[in-house]
């Protein structure tokens, strides 16, 4: 997968190391010569331009990426970058950063933005993920879809214990997507026994969340 990263600042240059790890193409944008440093993060692709400009982005070849990922620390230009990689070169998948929260509300489908992050929800959510049993926890949306990952893991005394997934009546909306046990990461069959402790990931949008929660017992 080719991924072009608009800001090569401490995070830009963070998740390009982390995608190059993971055998993927990186092209970083910075338009601040104290920000282009080749050196630290070597195997990427670097481009010295202004993200916000279509020529900056034609003439690097955004237009052959899978994805663009607007990190910089201006909310504004995240959100142009994400404009522009969507409506003037067709990029599939558009993740911008959200710097301010109270510009949250900024980051959607009329913005070119398919997935919002923000920094203070997600720590929001890992929080309550991490201290919350029985109740389902919102952990991200994906703007484009409107549908949102939410996690609910099973108390000791679930009812569902022992039960295959194929007993759950989801709503046809909800997609049971992972069960993490322990270290275990399983991918659902029909015929899999759940067991107290499980932590459910679905994807669903927000209108059956109440529906997921009446097929866990709750």
């Amino acid at each position: 997968m080719r991924v072009a990263i608009a800001g090569a600042g401490a995070v830009g240059t963070s998740i390009a190391a982390e995608l190059i790890d993971a055998s993927h193409q990186v092209m970083l944008i910075e338009r601040e010569a104290d920000h282009f440093v080749p050196e630290s993060v070597e195997q990427a692709d670097w481009v010295l331009g202004d993200a916000c400009e279509v020529s900056t982005l034609e003439e690097s070849g955004i237009q052959l990426c899978d994805v663009v990922i607007a990190a910089t620390g201006d909310d504004k230009v995240n959100l142009v970058v994400s404009l522009l990689a969507k409506t003037e070169f067709a990029v599939r998948r558009v993740v911008a950063r959200v710097n301010n929260p109270a510009n949250e509300w900024l980051f959607t489908e009329a913005w070119g933005v398919d997935v919002a992050v923000s920094t203070p929800r997600m720590l929001a959510a890992m929080v309550e993920e991490a201290v919350s049993v029985g109740d389902l926890v919102r952990l991200m949306t994906f703007r484009r879809s409107q549908a949102n990952l939410v996690e609910i893991t099973l108390p000791d005394e679930t009812p569902l214990a022992g039960r295959p997934v194929r007993d759950l009546a989801l709503p046809k909306d909800a997609a049971l997507v992972t069960i993490l046990r322990g270290e275990r990461v399983i991918v659902p069959q029909p015929e899999d026994p759940l067991e107290p402790g499980d932590e459910l990931l679905f994807v669903s949008p927000s209108d059956v969340e109440p529906e997921i929660r009446a097929a866990l017992g709750y």
